[in-house]
């Protein structure tokens, strides 16, 4: 079949490696091991390791901001007050109920250190002061710092069972578009979601970005199976979760470190996807599976993939030099 220059173009980007580093590194949600997750000074940390795509996640506000968070409500976890005092309860106020200035009254720069949260990362490094950003503050910080070969995989947060805890998915693709047509960061971006919805939305509205299906499979969690989270798709009918993130279109299947093998590896590769496991910390598995011939690794420690990956003889993405 002879393919459009436009479609070979398109075909072209999401096969060749990212600038030409034949590993993608991403540092999720920038570092969260080295710093406040999903804040700028994360973003800032992960550029000085060297990482070839930040990863990040959205929520929309309740005037349409396009902010960045990994949870749909504010993290009493990580959220203090306008008073300095940790939020009570599992959850915050809803994203969405919220407008970005409301949002701004409250501090995101550390862990409360009474949380098991904060021993797993124990090593992140407090900043005081910090606010959630939007994604348009990241994208002119990361002009700003002549990031210019850095990309963007960028999460949108929803989910089937909790409709009213977010907008629609249709108005948080279209909302996250807006923002990365609008900063010129059209090339630069993937979008990813476990909710597959969204990204059907994105590849009818904006077929040039290529999407990531999202998987995980665990004891208690799998987004795999009754076709709620993956736009009705089944691995019961499919087989595999490759074959699923093919079916639906996607050009990267990420799956959670614990469930891909190396012969899920070889099959997604086989089907033309790349294979980007989500969040591998510890250096035994990073070495393990960066052995299966993965594409790319995201990880809250971006420092330990890339002592992996010189060890192996990886090229490395080039550090950001500190202001």
């Amino acid at each position: 079949m002879k393919l459009s220059r436009t479609l070979l173009c398109a075909s072209l980007a999401v096969a060749l490696p990212a600038f030409g580093f034949a590993f993608d590194l991403q540092g999720h949600r920038g570092t969260r091991g080295n710093a406040p997750e999903n804040t700028l000074p994360a973003f800032e940390r992960a550029l000085e390791i060297g990482v070839t795509t930040l990863e990040l996640d959205v929520g929309v506000t309740a005037d349409d901001v396009v902010v960045i968070s990994h949870d749909p409500y504010l993290n009493p976890q990580i959220t203090r007050d306008a008073k300095g005092q940790w939020l009570p309860g599992d959850k915050g106020p809803f994203i969405r109920q919220l407008t970005y200035a409301q949002i701004q009254a409250y501090e995101l720069g550390r862990i409360n250190p009474d949380t098991p949260y904060a021993k797993t990362f124990s090593t992140q490094q407090p900043r005081d002061g910090t606010r959630m950003p939007t994604l348009q503050a990241l994208f002119d910080r990361v002009k700003a710092l002549g990031a210019n070969e850095v990309r963007f995989n960028i999460e949108t947060k929803l989910d089937p069972a909790r409709p009213g805890d977010t907008v629609t998915p249709e108005a948080m693709t279209r909302a996250l578009l807006k923002v990365i047509k609008d900063a010129g960061m059209t090339q630069r971006v993937t979008i990813q979601s476990f909710d597959w919805r969204s990204l059907k939305v994105a590849r009818q509205l904006e077929p040039s970005i290529p999407t990531v299906c999202l998987t995980i499979q665990t004891s208690n969690n799998d987004n795999t199976r009754d076709g709620d989270w993956t736009a009705g798709l089944k691995i019961a009918d499919l087989g595999s979760a490759p074959k699923m993130a093919k079916a639906a279109g996607c050009a990267v299947w990420s799956p959670n470190g614990g469930a891909v093998t190396e012969s899920l590896v070889k099959e997604a590769q086989g089907l033309g996807l790349q294979v980007v496991p989500w969040t591998v910390n510890n250096p035994a598995d990073i070495d393990r599976i960066v052995g299966w011939g993965v594409d790319g690794l995201i990880s809250d420690y971006p420092d330990r993939v890339r002592t992996v990956l010189q060890a192996r003889g990886i090229a490395l993405p080039k550090p950001l030099a500190k202001n």
